[in-house]
Order: structure tokens, then C-alpha cells, then sequence
């Protein structure tokens, strides 16, 4: 009699997809972090920065919130309205324009 020997890995947490899915989101939130406060002066510089990548065309590191995450991105600032409280920038990786919310960055500095 022939038998076949080969054996499929065991993974408990994932032989159910809707568990395997539970679990990730369960993950997801404890690595959630709450957007950090700033100060006025923290916003001031970051705006002086904008302006002056925007006019300068340097590249800069920006790092924002999104999602329960502090997220950084390198790129160039292509727009930036503070009235309207929005900014675009182009990434590095992708050339792909962002439009973000001025509220949800948290630095910005040159390369």
C-alpha cells in the first residue's frame, strides 16, 4: 500500500481566514499610537520649513499620522495652503502627488 508522506505545515491561527483576519486587526490597534501633540512653535517651524522646500525645491522627510501611525515619507513640496490647511507633496518612490492635511504632519526636515 501506498501512502503519501508529504505534510502540510500546521498554522492553528490560520485555518480559519475570519480568525486569521480577527487576529491582525487585534495586532493592528495594539501597535496603535495617538497623534502627538504640537506645539506652536513645533507648527511654526514645520511651516518655515514647507515654505522654504516649496521655494527651494529641496527634498525633505516628512513624517505624519495616519491611521494610529507615525509614518515618514521622503519627498518634494509641490503645493502648500495654509489657510486652507492642505499641502501636496510628490514621494520619492513612486513620484506620486499626496495631498495631506497641514493638522496631520508632525515634522518636516530636509534631507
Amino acid at each position: 500500500m501506498y501512502h503519501d508522506r508529504k505534510m502540510k505545515k500546521w498554522r492553528p491561527f490560520a485555518s480559519m481566514p475570519e480568525q486569521y483576519i480577527g487576529l491582525q486587526e487585534v495586532i493592528n490597534k495594539q501597535a496603535e499610537v495617538p497623534q502627538p501633540f504640537l506645539t506652536e512653535e513645533q507648527m511654526e517651524q514645520i511651516n518655515f520649513t514647507l515654505i522654504e522646500a516649496l521655494h527651494t525645491n529641496k527634498q525633505v522627510y516628512l513624517t505624519y499620522y495616519k491611521k494610529g501611525q507615525c509614518i515618514t515619507d521622503k519627498g518634494f513640496i509641490q503645493f502648500v495652503d495654509s489657510l486652507g490647511n492642505l499641502f501636496v507633496f510628490i514621494d520619492e518612490v513612486f513620484e506620486l502627488k499626496n495631498k495631506m492635511r497641514l493638522s496631520e504632519l508632525i515634522d518636516v526636515r530636509f534631507t
